[in-house]
């Protein structure tokens, strides 16, 4: 028993050595080794092996459907307006046929509408050797089939057991950290080094989960007293992002392990928490936050206006609080490569534990981050303007489909006021097309 000991002490030792001395030092000095580089490469060259391998599997007219389903979804839908449609319908102001145009659209919506399927992980045209797929892929060949258990055994038996250990290390280094940094006074030298040590867990965090970033247009990174905005798919969101650079966080305060975190960050970093019972004040919230703002020494903030996680191909409506607070507005787009691992989180099928096991069990997390120009808002523009404005910037900018929809009806009903507006847009054409005073020139 103690030469079994020993041997673990040892064997625990070297790992311990291998990963400070190449992920731990260099994550420090914002340094890499090429490590990870040489992996991407491996990983890129075998995932385009077995999509070769796959396609020689299946048919040609099998692959295609896969790809226009993938794409385009089940059903075709005309780009055209409500206007343009019924016009197509009849041929005088009004007509009962104007109700094929409301029935199609209901049937459409049963079938596949736009909001659902993007509380789903984005499908895959090509498997990439992950148990996670949204097509039952089949039996190819043998070769396909030792490497998918080879990888299985490469991403729980190897990167799983160094991930966890970069990732244990990384928390407590954050806790430890801002706890030792918060008993400083406030000066110039607290603030230096609360920077350097969030930059440091982050770059630790990231490379725990094998992140492989590409940051574009650095030059317009968000500056100290301005708000930056993206939009959200996912938890470490927050990290892809505090690699480059640090923010100050705004949220519910919670318990355990997070709100641990929480406590002892915020005595190093302005961060903003809130009580559950503060975050219904919606007044209160918005106080805070023009005060933060109006400190130009202060971090910016980071806020996901859509309120909740989206699968990485739509972008939904922005709340509009974000955008009544003032200051200057920083945009980012952030977007992820599905086909090295899934970063959506999805809330209602999977608890954080069982996603974070899936984000570390994946091959790599890949996304660019786009820094856009810096907006304000204009003369005569309105909270919910302007924060359709930058939505749409930002949807243009990560090759994201724009959707007008609001993120809160993944877990509830459509408001009346979303009915109401389609019955409004279609009075206004009747009442522009002067039906009504047709009609009551005929019952007179």
């Amino acid at each position: 028993m103690e030469d079994l000991g020993s041997a673990v002490v040892q064997v625990l030792s070297v790992w311990l050595t291998l990963v400070f001395t190449l992920i731990l030092l260099p994550s420090v000095f914002g340094m890499s080794l090429g490590i990870s580089e040489l992996y991407m490469r491996l990983l890129v060259k075998t995932l385009e092996w077995a999509t070769r391998r796959i396609q020689k599997g299946v048919r040609q007219q099998q692959a295609q459907s896969l790809k226009d389903s993938a794409s385009s979804g089940i059903i075709q839908r005309d780009e055209t307006s409500m206007e343009m449609e019924i016009a197509g319908l009849r041929r005088v102001d009004f007509e009962l046929s104007d109700v094929f145009y409301f029935s199609k659209k209901g049937v459409e919506a049963i079938v596949e509408d736009e909001v659902t399927q993007r509380f789903s992980s984005e499908e895959l045209v090509s498997w990439n050797l992950l148990t996670r797929t949204n097509v039952n892929f089949h039996y190819i060949s043998l070769r396909l089939t030792i490497l998918w258990v080879l990888g299985v055994l490469i991403r729980y038996c190897l990167l799983l057991p160094l991930r966890i250990t970069l990732a244990a290390i990384g928390i407590v280094s954050m806790i430890g950290g801002t706890t030792l940094v918060g008993q400083l006074p406030n000066s110039s030298a607290k603030n230096w080094l609360s920077e350097l040590v969030h930059l440091t867990c982050s770059r630790i965090l990231v490379r725990a989960l094998s992140g492989t970033i590409t940051y574009h247009n650095k030059e317009n990174r968000p500056q100290k007293g301005g708000i930056c905005v993206a939009n959200h798919t996912s938890p470490i969101d927050v990290l892809i992002l505090t690699n480059d650079g640090c923010y100050a966080m705004v949220g519910q305060a919670h318990g355990g392990l997070m709100g641990l975190i929480q406590r002892s960050t915020v005595k190093a970093s302005p961060h903003v928490w809130f009580e559950r019972s503060e975050m219904k004040d919606r007044h209160l919230v918005t106080k805070r936050l023009r005060e933060h703002v109006a400190d130009k020494n202060k971090l910016p903030i980071l806020i996901f206006p859509e309120g909740t996680c989206i699968n990485n191909t739509s972008v939904m409506m922005f709340k509009k609080g974000s955008f009544e607070i003032g200051g200057t507005i920083y945009p980012v787009a952030i977007k992820y490569d599905p086909q090295f691992g899934d970063a959506f989180w999805n809330s209602s099928k999977y608890d954080i534990v069982s996603y974070l096991l899936r984000i570390m069990t994946s091959w790599a997390i890949v996304c660019n981050v786009w820094y856009m120009p810096p907006m304000v808002r204009e003369e005569g523009e309105d909270a919910v303007q302007f924060a359709n404005r930058v939505k749409s910037a930002i949807a243009l900018q990560g090759g994201l489909t724009e959707l007008p929809w609001d993120g809160g009806l993944k877990r509830a009903k459509v408001k009346d006021i979303f009915k109401e507006e389609q019955q409004k847009n279609y009075s206004k054409m009747i009442v522009g097309n002067g039906s009504t005073g047709n009609l009551s020139e005929g019952v007179e």
